[in-house]
């Protein structure tokens, strides 16, 4: 699936007959058209208004559908912090979600949000393999080194002495394994626009299965100024686990680690196009030798 697909007519009448039936399923009519509201090579976001509101056809290109499955898991797990639902098809990566209201408008808001996240890792770990099975990808501290040989092999360009990483990368991977925060699902992509304002989070499309810390690495390269805060607000579910010191430690080299999970989730996201982040995969591998972690 392409962009040039999702903006099709064709594409689109097939996508509201099925809508149309999927909707009727839980006693909702559309009352509107669809609209694109936008459309990039990991997907087409439509809209649609509807009895029930506002609905959300979300079309994943097939690298990033796992998102469909992951949608039920979460549900089912911690329903409290997810949208449930309306319809998903596994297999064409389609999935149907109510609005969610609105979400934050300031990157400063996480702060208050970020407590509840890291909860919510805590109470996802259990079901680890569930979200394994639900297609979202494995990048725990134990499969990274062969994670960084994958990155290796599908970003072009990559400068020499970052291929030459394999060792120090399998050392930070051992460290960080042996680590007490459990593995967890990683958002992946944890901007303000990905929460909601009532507590719960959205677009799960970039998630992986990973060190928990690693999902810090978004957030915390945008907050700034709010950067210590941020942190200290999340390590709050986690400060049972382990000293303060070693949490830090823990969270500097999840991040560093996570750099590559990002390279490789932008690789799949961008499914061969170009464009203005043509250059992300190779960037974030980059980044593994930056001083600065966040970087």
């Amino acid at each position: 699936m392409d962009i040039e697909t999702w903006q099709s007519a064709a594409w689109q009448a097939g996508a509201v007959d099925w809508l149309d039936e999927r909707l009727a399923d839980a006693g909702i009519t559309r009352v509107g058209p669809l609209a694109e509201r936008k459309v990039r090579s990991w997907a087409g976001v439509f809209t649609a208004p509807t009895t029930a509101g506002p609905v959300w056809l979300k079309a994943a290109n097939p690298h990033m559908a796992a998102e469909v499955r992951l949608y039920e898991v979460l549900h089912a797990a911690v329903p409290e912090r997810v949208l449930a639902p309306i319809a998903t098809d596994p297999a064409r990566g389609w999935l149907v979600l109510p609005d969610g209201g609105p979400t934050l408008a300031e990157m400063g808001e996480m702060v208050d949000y970020l407590p509840a996240y890291g909860q919510m890792q805590r109470d996802l770990a259990p079901h680890t393999d569930a979200v394994l099975a639900a297609g979202v990808p494995d990048m725990r501290p134990s499969r990274m080194p062969e994670r960084f040989t994958e990155a290796l092999a599908v970003v072009d360009d990559v400068p020499a002495d970052i291929a030459a990483m394999g060792p120090k990368v399998a050392e930070w991977c051992a460290r960080l394994a042996e680590s007490p925060v459990p593995v967890s699902i990683d958002h992946n992509d944890l901007h303000a626009g990905n929460f909601l304002r009532d507590g719960r989070f959205y677009d799960w499309g970039d998630s992986v299965v990973a060190h928990s810390f690693a999902s810090m690495l978004v957030p915390l390269s945008l907050l700034g100024t709010d950067g210590d805060r941020g942190r200290d607000a999340y390590l709050e579910a986690f400060t049972d686990l382990a000293p303060r010191a070693e949490l830090l430690a823990d969270l500097a080299l999840a991040c560093r680690v996570g750099k590559i999970a990002r390279a490789l989730t932008w690789h799949r996201a961008l499914a061969g196009h170009g464009g203005p982040w043509a250059d992300a995969p190779r960037a974030h591998l980059v980044a593994l030798a930056k001083p600065s972690f966040f970087d």
